[in-house]
């Protein structure tokens, strides 16, 4: 690995995953804790529409992305709140029509060939410095709400009727995990593309949960994860000319199996 750092590309690949890494960890504990995964996923996808519309309009990508998933993020949120019984299938709905007008719009940009690759599957190797700078925002942007509303976030997570019941604004702060995930998802969709990101917002959530007991414990063993994932998964590719969002994700996957024996044989 040490080899591989001395090529720029990979040295930004590498700040890129731990910035990304940050924001994962701490979102998708929340995420995780409060079950909206499938939001996240259609989130994640939805958000094409912004990156076709952004193509089309010759604005920066994840500039559209961004904007597209916070309002795609929220209406998935009204929609889960409002239609409880119905949300998966009417959240399912939002994800193909985004994937659809982001297609849709590519193809009417004219003399622009778009290679859908790098969007579906990530490419954290062609990061610049630009987008690092737009990741290093989201995680200040992201740490400093948790750190601020962070027993909000804590009775909000383990009981939402009685932090209502208390005075917390939990639906607020409900939509306002949602605006936070969206960015996340946006920087994923660089790292890992926008068909794994589900995966990487929710493993090492999920791993940390079963090993910690308090909620800031589990988003800094999260955040751990995510590094380290990225990290071997980077070299791995390196070392193997592999794509990089896939074997980051299927060392995240194995430690998902290792970790889910490992409890399973705990005394």
């Amino acid at each position: 690995m040490w080899e591989a750092l001395q090529f720029e590309f990979m040295r930004h690949a590498l700040a890129a995953g731990v910035l990304v890494s940050i924001s994962c960890g701490i979102i998708g504990v929340l995420v995780v804790v409060n079950r909206i995964a499938m939001i996240s996923g259609g989130i994640a996808h939805a958000s094409y529409g912004g990156i076709g519309l952004a193509v089309f309009s010759g604005i920066a990508p994840f500039v559209g992305a961004a904007g597209f998933a916070v309002v795609m993020g929220l209406l998935m949120g009204w929609i889960s709140l409002k239609q409880k019984q119905r949300s998966d299938a009417v959240i399912g709905a939002l994800w193909a029509i985004g994937m659809a007008i982001g297609i849709l719009f590519i193809d009417l940009s004219p003399g622009y060939n778009v290679d859908l690759m790098s969007y579906l599957f990530g490419s954290i190797l062609a990061v610049g410095k630009q987008e690092l700078w737009f990741m290093l925002t989201i995680d200040v942007l992201t740490l400093a709400t948790v750190i601020l509303f962070y027993k909000e976030f804590l009775a909000m997570s383990y009981d939402e009727q009685f932090a209502e019941v208390t005075g917390v604004p939990v639906r607020a702060l409900y939509f306002l995990v949602l605006t936070l995930t969206s960015f996340t998802v946006v920087m994923l969709i660089k790292v890992v593309g926008l068909i794994l990101v589900i995966a990487l917002l929710t493993i090492p959530p999920y791993i940390s949960v079963q090993f910690t007991s308090t909620l800031g414990k589990m988003m800094g063993f999260s955040i751990l994860l995510s590094i380290l994932f990225v990290t071997l998964g980077l070299w791995i590719s390196y070392n193997f000319n592999l794509s990089s969002g896939a074997s980051i994700i299927l060392v995240a996957g194995a430690a998902f199996f290792l970790s889910h024996i490992f409890q399973k044989n705990r005394p």
